[in-house]
C-alpha cells in the first residue's frame, strides 16, 4: 500500500526533494539557448516544462504509485470521467511562470500539491534560481527552506498600512487596478508565478487579487503553503478554493490574503 503523505513525514520530505530535482532539470534548460513552442491555447512551452514534468511524474509514481497525477503537461490525456473519479490526487505545474522563464527574470517555480476530497492538504513550491522551497499545509504549518536552514512561516496579521499588494508581472487588468485603488495607501509589489502566495506566507505581501484566468495547478500548491502560514485563498463568495470538483480545471476569480480580517469585499466595489 502507498504510504500516506499526510502521516509520513519522510514521504513529504521526499516530495520536497523531488521538487528540487525538477528545479535542477529546469535550470539545465534555463542556462542553455532554449527554443519556445506554443500550445493550442497559445501559451508558451519549453523543454524545461517537459523535463520537469517527466521528473515529477516519474518521481511521484515511484513514491506514491496509488495516487494519480494531474499535470499541466498531460492534462489533455486524462478524460473528465477518469479525473472526477479521483478522490485523492497530485496536482502539478512543472514550471509555473513559463513567461517569466522566457524573460529570464528568475520568477518561476515548480508546484506540487496533494489534494484530498477537493481540499489541498500538502504542497511544495520550489524556486529553481534561488534554491528556496516553501512547503506545508493547513494541518502542519508552512516552512521556508533556503540557504541550508528551515524557517516556520506566519502571515503578517494584523496587516498595517500601507498594505502591500501583489501585482502580476504578466497579467494586469483594469479591474485589478480598480480593486487596488479602493485599498487606500498601498505598496505594489511586482512578482511572478506562485512566488506571490509564498511572499504572503512570509509576511512580505498582504493581498493578491486575481481576476484573470488561472488553472488549478497554478494555485493548489501555493494555497497549501499560504494556509499553513495562516492565510487564505478565497473565491469571491469567501469560500476556500477547492480542486477537481468541476468539469473544468480553470479556476474562478480569487483573493489571496494573509490577514483574513482585511475588508476585501469592500475593495471589490459594486
Amino acid at each position: 500500500m502507498t504510504p500516506d503523505p499526510l502521516t509520513d513525514a519522510a514521504l513529504r520530505e521526499a516530495v520536497v526533494a523531488l521538487a528540487y530535482r525538477a528545479g535542477n532539470a529546469i535550470l539545465e534548460v534555463y542556462e542553455s539557448d532554449f527554443a519556445v513552442q506554443h500550445k493550442d491555447d497559445r501559451s508558451p512551452l519549453t523543454a524545461a516544462d517537459l523535463a520537469s514534468h517527466r521528473c515529477i511524474v516519474e518521481g511521484l509514481a515511484a513514491l506514491t504509485p496509488d495516487i494519480p497525477v494531474l499535470s499541466e503537461e498531460s492534462a489533455d490525456e486524462i478524460d473528465l470521467a477518469t479525473r472526477r473519479g479521483w478522490s485523492r490526487l497530485w496536482i502539478v505545474d512543472p514550471l509555473d511562470g513559463t513567461r517569466e522563464f522566457i524573460k529570464r527574470n528568475g520568477e518561476f517555480t515548480v508546484n506540487i500539491a496533494l489534494v484530498d476530497a477537493g481540499e489541498p492538504v500538502f504542497g511544495v513550491v520550489q524556486a529553481p534560481v534561488t534554491g528556496v522551497a516553501w512547503f506545508g499545509g493547513r494541518a502542519e504549518g508552512a516552512t521556508r527552506r533556503g540557504g541550508g536552514t528551515d524557517r516556520s512561516l506566519d502571515v503578517r496579521a494584523p496587516a498595517l498600512s500601507p498594505l502591500r499588494v501583489a501585482a502580476s508581472r504578466s497579467h494586469r487588468d483594469e479591474r485589478t487596478e480598480r480593486f487596488i485603488g479602493r485599498m487606500g495607501e498601498v505598496e505594489p509589489v511586482g512578482l511572478g508565478s506562485s512566488l506571490k502566495f509564498c511572499r504572503i506566507a512570509e509576511g512580505g505581501i498582504d493581498v493578491y487579487p486575481r481576476f484573470g484566468p488561472t488553472s488549478e495547478w497554478d494555485t493548489a500548491a501555493a494555497q497549501c503553503v499560504l494556509e499553513g502560514a495562516g492565510g487564505a485563498v478565497l473565491d469571491l463568495q469567501g469560500r476556500p478554493f477547492r480542486y477537481n470538483q468541476r468539469d473544468t480545471v480553470l479556476n474562478g476569480e480569487f483573493i489571496a490574503l494573509g490577514d483574513r480580517s482585511l475588508p476585501w469585499r469592500e475593495w471589490l466595489g459594486a
